[in-house]
């Protein structure tokens, strides 16, 4: 049976979807057709993200700088390993919305990593 064929298991009262599917792209699958590429630049974008967490360590004060930095650390090299190690990366949950569109959406937990990440960097930067 194919990964998309599967019914995905219902968690939390049904507002989580649980299924596995394999990312072979950035989100939303783009670039799957090019995975070295993707695999490269992930590589590279978590490198350095990884430099700019060290050289915030050296400064002072802003604490959600570095927090946010850590996070997005760690799900860029979380989904990084995963491309270099199996070619792919496993999204696994979704959202049980109304809306189609955003219920074939695939998350993992690093993907809400970078997120969180994102959010806490532009906030502390501000």
């Amino acid at each position: 049976m194919r990964e998309a064929d599967k019914k995905p298991e219902v968690l939390f009262g049904g507002c989580i979807l649980l299924r596995n599917h394999h990312n072979r792209g950035f989100i939303l699958n783009i670039g799957q057709g090019r995975r070295r590429a993707v695999a490269a630049l992930s590589m590279v974008l978590a490198v350095l993200l990884g430099g700019l967490f060290v050289l915030s360590l050296g400064r002072r004060g802003n604490k959600l700088l570095r927090i946010g930095l850590a996070f997005l650390l760690g799900g860029a090299f979380s989904n990084t390993y995963d491309r270099l190690k199996r070619q792919y990366v496993v999204d696994y949950f979704s959202f049980n919305v109304k809306w189609k569109r955003l219920r074939r959406i695939v998350f993992n937990l690093s993907d809400f990593c970078i997120m969180i990440g994102a959010l806490l960097l532009v906030v502390g930067m501000c």
